[in-house]
């Protein structure tokens, strides 16, 4: 990839320390890798603004939502069963969105990082 263009930029809502911790980890890939591993990443990550759009939903409707597209299941589940537990954990996931997104995102990055060394 080119280093004076950095294609993150173009996702929404990508804090530095997620643009860090993925020059990071594509630093080893080949040129052909690292297109392989933004095309892999780029689908699947989820920015901090969806996360919170999600937990707004679950705040006023469904509780659990945004455990369901960060792929936490059970914790989905049981939020739906406990109303958020009581709302407390939805407020704190209101708080902590951010995070949530970065967390998710890492793991994306790990398995997008495998694939992307597997396939090319």
């Amino acid at each position: 990839m080119d280093p004076f263009q950095n294609p993150y930029m173009s996702l929404s809502g990508m804090s530095p320390e997620e643009i860090g911790f993925l020059q990071q980890a594509t630093a080893t890939l080949t040129e052909t890798q690292q297109k392989y591993f933004f095309m892999t990443y780029a689908g699947r990550r989820k920015s901090p603004q969806d996360i919170l759009l999600f937990t707004l939903i679950g705040f006023f409707g469904v509780a659990g939502i945004q455990r369901f597209v960060i792929g936490q299941n059970g914790m989905g589940i049981l939020y739906l069963l406990t109303c958020g537990f009581c709302w407390v954990g939805t407020v704190i996931d209101l708080i902590n969105h951010r995070s949530l997104a970065l967390e998710y995102n890492k793991q994306v990055a790990y398995e997008s990082f495998h694939v992307a060394k597997m396939g090319n």
